[in-house]
């Protein structure tokens, strides 16, 4: 399944694509909450309703327009070198465990909404990733059950500041991630089910026509599985919850010379079985 959000004057509210048309799902299955973070916080229970509204909803007669799918995760974690390829590309060494850092919620957005460049920064990087979102809430969760909590996987767009992440005293990484607008998401939410193997799938950013990332999820140094035992160590995963994977060699700051976004840009990640995620670059 294809699950989307899009908006509404009242907020934005969950959908199905079923054939290129859009499908409310509260409007056909009222036990469907309106949110599609409290549908994921179902479980099980929703996935009869969920089938319903594929086989017999009545889809949307006007057009919408998408939002994030999830459109306020209460958690967007991130993974840092988890490519074989761009730790070779920084030349730094594979680290022995994951590197862990976040992003704050207000990052989000969704497809076609614009990247805008911060006026504090002139080194605005992108990063292809493939993002995994939680479906059911978990602590400590043992590597070999660590799928059962997987609901389903986005495109994403890591887009960094590096002259913040790199060179302030002592790094910023959080601040330098989190510029709003810095992490567009979407266009769609895959169910882990429409994916047999998340571990090997082709992942290509494309800025203006051009590919900048051409890899796979293959070079993953750590699985998904082992992000999400690691990180479920620390702090209970909830549905909704985000998490960046990494992103492979290809980034704009390892080049010769440097790429950096910059107004009139259009980036794209294009992830195999999971869609494009689209997004134009505006000025502050």
């Amino acid at each position: 399944m294809r699950l989307v959000s899009y908006a509404t004057p009242d907020g934005p509210r969950a959908a199905i694509v079923r054939d290129g048309e859009i499908i409310d799902l509260h409007q056909n299955e009222p036990a469907l909450a309106t949110d599609l973070g409290a549908v994921l916080a179902m479980g099980e229970d929703a996935w009869p309703f969920l089938k319903r509204v594929v086989e017999r909803g009545n889809a949307l007669a006007e057009t919408v327009r998408l939002t994030a799918p999830i459109p306020r995760p209460r958690k967007v974690i991130c993974v840092g070198l988890n490519y074989a390829d761009h730790a070779a590309e920084t030349g730094a060494t594979p680290p022995p465990e994951p590197v862990i850092f976040n992003k704050f919620p207000t990052t989000i957005i969704g497809p076609e909404e614009a990247i805008h460049l911060p006026a504090d920064s002139n080194e605005v990087d992108y990063e292809a990733e493939l993002v995994v979102v939680i479906g059911r809430s978990g602590r400590r969760i043992p590597e070999q059950e660590a799928m059962r909590y997987v609901a389903g996987y986005m495109c994403g767009n890591d887009v960094s500041a590096r002259d913040w992440q790199l060179k302030k005293p002592g790094g910023q990484w959080l601040l330098g991630k989190s510029f709003d607008t810095f992490a567009p998401t979407g266009p769609y939410l895959v169910t882990k089910d429409e994916v047999e193997n998340p571990h090997d799938l082709g992942i290509r950013l494309i800025l203006n026509g051009n590919v900048m990332q051409d890899s796979r999820t293959s070079q993953f140094l750590f699985s998904i599985p082992r992000l999400i035992a690691y990180v479920s160590r620390v702090c209970t995963l909830e549905p909704g919850d985000l998490i960046f994977t990494g992103t492979p060699g290809g980034v704009g700051f390892t080049r010769n010379p440097p790429v950096f976004l910059k107004a009139g840009d259009v980036v794209e990640v294009e992830i195999e079985g999971i869609g494009k995620l689209r997004n134009p670059v505006a000025a502050p």
